[in-house]
């Protein structure tokens, strides 16, 4: 997977990862606790999202997709959130990844790799299919042991 520039240090990526973890937190119960924050070029938080498919009855409410509608309100470019930064605890769907990249996501930064349905770039890699639009900058695996043992946790209370 190609590597942010160095505009992006890994420092600053956990700092934001932190933030997505503590949304992840909020996730209503039932919910498989994923947080999303999306971040202005200027680093201002835009929106952030935790997962509601249980708790809205809603199959496209992910963490993501619920921070990217709420962000492109406030960012006022329309429906678009160029250079700006989605930062997410699970590696996105295939759904997602094609949210962030037709809200023209600068760059997307996730936590846990996820192999069964991850789409960027652990099962497919739908954010740099050749001939696409737009191709954000994605960087995984940043702060990955914390980011999955939310995921462990959930689903082991769950057996």
């Amino acid at each position: 997977m190609p590597v942010l520039p160095a505009a992006a240090p890994l420092r600053r990526a956990e700092e934001r990862m932190r933030r997505a973890i503590e949304v992840a937190r909020t996730t209503p119960a039932g919910d498989v606790p994923v947080g999303a924050v999306v971040f202005a070029p200027d680093g201002t938080e835009l929106a952030s999202g935790t997962n509601r498919r249980e708790a809205e009855s809603d199959p496209t409410a992910h963490a993501e997709v619920v921070a990217i509608r709420s962000a492109v309100r406030r960012y006022g470019d329309g429906w678009r959130l160029g250079g700006c930064e989605l930062v997410v605890t699970l590696e996105p769907c295939m759904m997602c990844a094609g949210a962030a990249t037709g809200a023209r996501l600068g760059s997307i930064v996730f936590g846990a790799y996820e192999p069964r349905t991850g789409a960027c770039g652990s099962l497919v890699d739908a954010v740099r299919v050749p001939g696409a639009l737009h191709i954000p900058q994605v960087r995984g695996g940043v702060l990955e042991a914390e980011t999955a043992e939310l995921l462990t946790g959930f689903f082991s209370e769950l057996r």
